[in-house]
C-alpha cells in the first residue's frame, strides 16, 4: 500500500470510528440503566428475566462496591475454575474430531487465568492443541463474561462519579447479564456472519489432509537409542488444514478485546483474516466499545464536553502512536539495505504481503491500546521503534481506549490523578465534576498505578536473571530483554499479545513461565479492580460542592493536554529505564550494525 491509500484508509477508519461512537454510546446508556428500553426487549427480556430467576437475582437490588467486588470475585473464581476442569479433561469431552488430548495442570492455569482476565495470552497454538469443546465452551463463554464484567466495572465507577450521597454502585450481577444479553451477543452474531462472508470458517468438521505439490524436508527434534536429542529429517507430502467454529470466536474476539485466535497464527492467517475488508472491520471492532464508553462517561455525568475530553486525550495518543510506529517500519532496516533491499521496501519481516506495512502498524498500534491482543504481524519482527510502540502502549495501563471497560476505569484514574495535580498548582482542594479528592482517594489511584508497575518490573527481573527466564528466549542481548519485558507488560496489561519471540510452554515441561505469566494476568486484573471499586465506592459517597473561580474545567485543550501529560509522564518515569535496555539501546546498536 503506497502512502496516498495509506492516508485515505486512516481516514477512513478515523471517520469510522466517529461515526458508531455517539450511537453506540447511547445504546450503553440504555443497557447499563436496569429499567432502558432496547430494540432487542421482546426477544431478549424474557430470557433475561429467566436468568434472573433461575439465578436467584433481584437486578433492581443494587450492591455497595464491597458486595460488587465479591459477586466479581466469586463469579470469577468459579469461572475459571470451570475451564481449568475442560481443559485438563477435553480428552474425555465431546466435540474433539482431532482427538487432542487434555492440557498438562500448568498450562490449564495459565489459559485459564488468560482466559477469565480477558487477558488471552496463548502458550499454546490453537489447532493443534484446544478441541472443538473447549474453544467453545471454555474460551468462548469467558470471552463474553470477561468483557461483560470489564463494562460492568467502569459502569460502577461511572455511576460513583455521577451519584452523591449514595451507598450502592449497581449490580454485578444485572450488569453482566445485560452487557452479555443485549450488546455483546447480538452485535456478534452479526458480525460472525459478515466474517463468514468474507471467508471465515465455522463448521464441526475434522481437520482436512490435503497433498502437497511439491515435498520439502525439514529437521524434527527425535530420542535416540541412547536417549538423547537428536535433530533428523523428515519428508513432508501432506497438510493439516484446520477447521471448526473459527468466525463465532473472532467475532468476540474482536468485540470484546480478548484477542486470542482460534490458530497460532492468529489474525495474520487467512482463515481468521482473509480479506482488506475483514481486516478493516475487525480493527474498527476492537475500538468500537471503549470509545462508546466515552460517550456513556459524558451522558451518565451530564457533561458531554468531558467525555469528548477522554475520547480527545485517548484519541491523540493513538494517532501519534500509529504514526510514529508506520514510520519506523516504513523506514526499515538499515543493515538489511546494506544488503540491497530498497528502502522503499521497507521493514516486511514478520509481516503479510496482503496487509502490508501501514496495515500492520495500524493492527499493532490499535491491538495493543485496546488490551485485545490479536496480531496481524508478529511484533518481534518489528524494527525496535516499532516496536517499543506496542510496548509502551501496554505500559501506559492500557488507556488509549484500552479494553473493554477497562480503558475507560484505567483513563478515569489518571483523570483524578490530574485533576489532583492541578489542584496542587493553584493551591486548591482538587475537585472532579463537583466532589473533592482527598487523601483516601488519592491512596487507592496510586494503588492502582503502582501495583501493575511494581509486578510488571518486579517479574521482568526475576526473569531475566533466572534460568527458567532465560531458557525460553530465542534471542540474545536487548532483544531477548525486550521479549521479557513485552511478555510480562501483555500479562499484566491483560493484553494477550506478545513478541512471537518468547517460548512459555517448553516441550520439556518447565512450568515456570506458565505459573508466572497466570499470576501476573491475576495481579494485573483483580488488584486493580479492587481498589478501582472502592473509589467508585467513596465517590458515590461524597456531597456535590458548587463549582468556583478557582474549579479546574475537565473538558477543553487545556484538560486534555494536562491528561495526555500525565499519561505520559507516569508511563515514562516508571518504564524508562527498562526501555532503554531493551529497545531504546538495539535501535541504536541497530544504527551501528549489530542486530540480535
Amino acid at each position: 500500500m503506497n502512502a496516498p491509500d495509506a492516508w485515505i484508509q486512516f481516514a477512513l477508519y478515523i471517520g469510522a470510528l466517529l461515526l458508531i461512537t455517539k450511537p453506540l454510546g447511547l445504546y450503553l446508556v440504555r443497557i447499563l440503566d436496569a429499567d432502558g428500553k432496547t430494540w432487542f426487549d421482546p426477544v431478549v427480556r424474557p430470557v433475561e428475566q429467566l436468568t434472573y430467576r433461575l439465578c436467584g437475582i433481584d437486578p433492581k437490588r443494587e450492591q455497595s462496591w464491597v458486595g460488587y467486588a465479591f459477586s466479581l470475585l466469586a463469579f470469577s473464581l468459579v469461572g475459571m475454575g470451570f475451564t481449568y476442569f475442560i481443559l485438563r479433561y477435553q480428552d474425555c469431552l465431546p466435540l474433539n474430531p482431532q482427538g487432542l488430548p487434555g492440557l498438562s495442570p500448568h498450562l490449564a492455569f495459565n489459559t485459564a487465568a488468560s482466559f477469565t482476565t480477558n487477558t488471552n495470552w496463548q502458550s499454546y497454538a490453537g489447532e493443534s492443541t484446544m478441541s472443538y469443546f473447549s474453544q467453545m465452551v471454555a474460551l468462548t463463554i469467558h470471552n463474553f463474561t470477561s468483557a461483560a464484567v470489564g463494562i460492568g466495572v467502569a459502569a460502577a465507577l461511572v455511576r460513583g462519579i455521577s451519584r452523591h450521597t449514595a451507598k450502592t454502585i449497581g449490580n454485578f450481577w444485572a450488569d453482566t447479564v445485560r452487557v452479555t444479553y443485549y450488546l455483546l451477543a447480538p452485535i456478534c452474531v452479526v458480525f460472525a456472519l459478515f466474517l463468514v462472508s468474507q471467508g471465515i470458517i465455522q463448521n464441526f468438521k475434522p481437520y482436512t489432509t490435503a497433498k502437497t505439490l511439491e515435498p520439502y524436508t525439514i529437521q524434527v527434534a527425535r530420542i535416540d537409542d541412547v536417549g538423547k536429542p537428536v535433530m533428523v529429517d523428515q519428508v513432508v507430502d501432506t497438510q493439516t488444514i484446520v477447521q471448526g467454529p473459527m468466525a463465532s470466536q473472532i467475532a468476540i474476539k474482536m468485540l470484546g478485546t480478548n484477542g486470542g485466535g482460534y490458530v497460532n497464527a492468529n489474525a495474520a492467517h487467512p482463515f481468521e483474516n482473509p480479506t482488506p475488508l475483514s481486516n478493516f472491520f475487525q480493527m474498527l471492532s476492537i475500538f468500537a466499545i471503549p470509545s462508546a464508553l466515552t460517550y456513556y462517561l459524558g451522558r451518565m455525568v451530564k457533561n458531554q464536553r468531558h467525555g469528548w475530553a477522554v475520547w480527545g486525550a485517548m484519541f491523540t495518543l493513538f494517532v501519534v502512536g500509529v504514526l510514529v510506529c508506520w514510520k519506523a517500519e516504513a523506514a526499515g532496516n538499515p543493515i538489511h539495505q546494506q544488503l540491497g533491499v530498497a528502502v522503499t521496501d521497507g521493514n516486511m519481516e514478520g509481516k503479510e504481503v496482503r496487509f502490508g506495512i501501514f496495515n500492520s502498524a495500524l493492527f499493532a498500534t490499535v491491538t495493543t491500546d485496546a488490551s485485545c491482543g490479536a496480531v496481524n504481524a508478529m511484533h518481534d519482527s518489528f524494527t525496535p521503534l516499532g516496536g517499543l510502540v506496542p510496548l509502551f502502549n501496554m505500559e501506559t495501563g492500557e488507556v488509549i481506549f484500552g479494553g473493554v471497560g477497562s480503558g475507560l476505569y484505567g483513563m478515569l484514574i489518571f483523570v483524578v490523578l490530574a485533576v489532583f495535580i492541578a489542584g496542587l498548582m493553584v493551591g486548591r482542594t482538587p475537585e472532579y465534576l463537583g466532589k473533592k479528592i482527598e487523601t483516601y482517594d488519592m491512596k487507592l489511584v496510586m494503588l492502582v498505578l503502582m501495583l501493575p508497575a511494581a509486578t510488571i518490573l518486579g517479574f521482568t527481573a526475576w526473569a531475566s536473571i533466572s534460568t527458567w527466564g532465560q531458557a525460553g528466549l530465542n534471542n540474545a542481548g536487548p532483544h531477548g530483554f525486550s521479549e521479557i519485558l513485552y511478555a510480562f507488560s501483555s500479562a499484566v496489561g491483560n493484553n494477550g499479545s506478545a513478541f512471537a519471540g518468547l517460548t512459555a510452554n517448553p516441550a520439556d515441561g518447565n512450568p515456570h513461565w506458565n505459573i508466572a505469566l497466570g499470576l501476573a494476568m491475576l495481579i494485573g486484573r483483580f488488584l486493580m479492580i479492587i481498589p478501582i471499586l472502592a473509589l467508585a465506592g467513596t465517590l458515590a459517597g461524597k456531597k456535590l460542592i458548587p463549582p468556583s473561580a478557582g474549579t479546574f474545567q475537565t473538558e477543553g485543550v487545556t484538560f486534555v493536554v494536562l491528561l495526555i501529560g500525565t499519561v505520559l509522564l507516569v508511563g515514562a518515569l516508571t518504564f524508562l529505564p527498562a526501555l532503554a535496555l531493551g529497545p531504546i539501546i538495539e535501535h541504536f546498536l541497530m544504527s551501528s550494525g549489530s542486530l540480535f
